[in-house]
């Protein structure tokens, strides 16, 4: 009997690596059988594309690879890391907690496209790495919400204000934006859970998001 699969999702600098790391050790905690995957999977060779086109060798923008392509690069590295990492935990009903996954590819490819093509990329996207390569479905998507200006100041203190550090999505704060309304479509039309991480202009404590976090969490695996 298959696990869970949960995933935590949201722009660049929203905190996700912290968040999954939190929830993955409260769980465990409760004596629950956790393992936590990061995408893209950077330390694999699966990901050698996603590093050449997040390092600009396809072109200096994001627009400058099409959404259905840039999909692509992506979804190797998950099919990959399912076969060889945490597929089989999973098959044997172990929670997987995931930063990014297939609906990283809903937000940032989808903000490529004019708004009236997003359900259709969005019905292209789930069957090829669902039914299609058959990696596995989430049973949960939880969104971290971050105004684009603050994910930026926190991206800017990560590389410690060398702006030469930033992949070809960091940089472009036009697109950044395209993202955030592409993730707000995405939440509200596939169900995902949002949790919002500002408040005047400010991110909420690590402790209350993670608080959100969990409660969530004990939703999806009811």
């Amino acid at each position: 009997m298959n696990g869970k699969l949960i995933v935590i999702e949201g722009l660049d600098g929203s905190g996700k690596a912290t968040q999954a790391r939190a929830l993955a050790e409260a769980l465990q905690a409760q004596g629950r059988d956790v393992m936590q995957i990061t995408f893209p999977d950077y330390a694999s060779d699966s990901s050698a594309l996603v590093k050449m086109y997040l390092g600009g060798q396809f072109g200096s923008h994001p627009d400058d690879v099409n959404a259905y392509a840039a999909s692509t690069f992506y979804s190797v590295d998950r099919f990959a890391s399912y076969k060889m990492k945490w597929g089989e935990f999973y098959r044997k009903g172990g929670i997987v907690i995931a930063d990014r996954y297939t609906t990283s590819n809903a937000v940032h490819q989808c903000s490529k496209l004019p708004p009236k093509q997003w359900n259709a990329f969005l019905d292209w996207l789930f069957d090829f790495e669902y039914n299609k390569i058959g990696i596995p479905a989430p049973d949960g998507v939880i969104y971290l919400e971050v105004d684009p200006a603050v994910s930026q100041a926190l991206m800017t203190g990560r590389y410690q204000g060398d702006e030469a550090k930033k992949d070809i999505h960091e940089k472009d704060t036009e697109y950044l934006a395209r993202s955030q309304q592409a993730a707000r479509h995405c939440a509200a039309a596939l169900g995902w859970v949002t949790v919002a991480c500002c408040q005047a202009g400010e991110m909420r404590t690590i402790q209350q998001i993670h608080e959100d976090v969990l409660r969530a969490t004990k939703e999806i695996l009811c």
